[in-house]
């Protein structure tokens, strides 16, 4: 097969570590009875390994280029019915053209990071969630994400809402071709659903409020909240057992629940 080089108007930088690779399958629990959606298969290199699990494969490639080359890499799958490869951005298809329904799938991509967040927003926040969502992402986004450093974000908030994230393991950016300029790790969100919301807390509230917490990251998380909350607000937090100068980011998403509870 010709070789086919990264091309950089889309962000590719392809994985050739074996050890991440099975990482990834791993990470995602993948057994024969699974349909597993992935994102951006480049070369293969990661299809290869879904594939060997038995799971069915249903990859989504942007890249016109690649097309033709995965055809031909996995035409006896694609023959059996295993592997469906569709020609599409993800972020334009709808996921209702795939057949899939919420909870009924499993994600695992190397993506084009500069799409992280939208692919967060559409699969976390979606209708169609993924019951497991397994991610290559910038070390420094894990790390947020995960709140390492014990201070919460606007990011990590916005995925522990749907689900738990786990940072799996970090991989150097030696392992990409071409190398990119920052390390990267590989994000597991298990347990996704939309469970943390209910007649008291909606998605619309929520994003709402923690937004404007963390509008002015200077400020007392109360100075933030009063126009919004118009209410008592210390009265709010002594209730919800939140210290008086806390920052936005001090605030666990459990902190938060509370409060947005005794809001309403």
């Amino acid at each position: 097969m010709e070789k086919i080089f990264a091309k950089k108007s889309l962000g590719q930088n392809f994985l050739k570590s074996k050890t991440a690779l099975y990482a990834m399958v791993k990470a995602g629990d993948i057994s024969a009875s699974d349909i597993v959606l992935e994102i951006g298969p480049g070369q293969g290199a990661l299809t290869e390994k879904l594939l060997e699990t038995g799971a069915k494969i249903i990859a989504v490639e942007k890249d016109d280029r690649l097309i033709e080359f995965l055809q031909e890499k996995f035409a006896k799958e694609i023959n059996d019915g295993q592997f469906k490869l569709i020609h599409s951005d993800i972020l334009e298809l709808d996921l209702h053209s795939l057949s899939l329904k919420a909870n009924s799938y499993k994600l695992i991509a190397n993506i084009p990071y500069y799409i992280t967040g939208q692919i967060f927003r559409k699969f976390l926040s979606g209708n169609i969630q993924p019951t497991k969502l397994v991610m290559m992402v910038q070390k420094e986004i894990a790390d947020r994400i995960i709140a390492r450093d014990g201070k919460e974000s606007l990011l990590s908030l916005s995925v522990k809402v749907y689900g738990t994230p786990k940072k799996i393991m970090k991989v150097e950016k030696e392992n990409f071709s071409p190398k990119p300029k920052v390390d990267s790790a590989i994000l597991l969100v298990d347990n996704i659903s939309k469970d943390f919301f209910s007649d008291n807390i909606t998605e619309e509230k929520f994003f709402e409020i923690i937004k404007a917490g963390f509008a002015h990251k200077r400020k007392v998380l109360s100075a933030n909240l009063k126009e919004l909350l118009r209410n008592d607000v210390q009265k709010l937090f002594t209730m919800a057992h939140i210290p008086e100068k806390a920052r936005a980011e001090d605030l666990t998403l459990e902190n938060w629940k509370d409060l947005i509870i005794l809001a309403k």
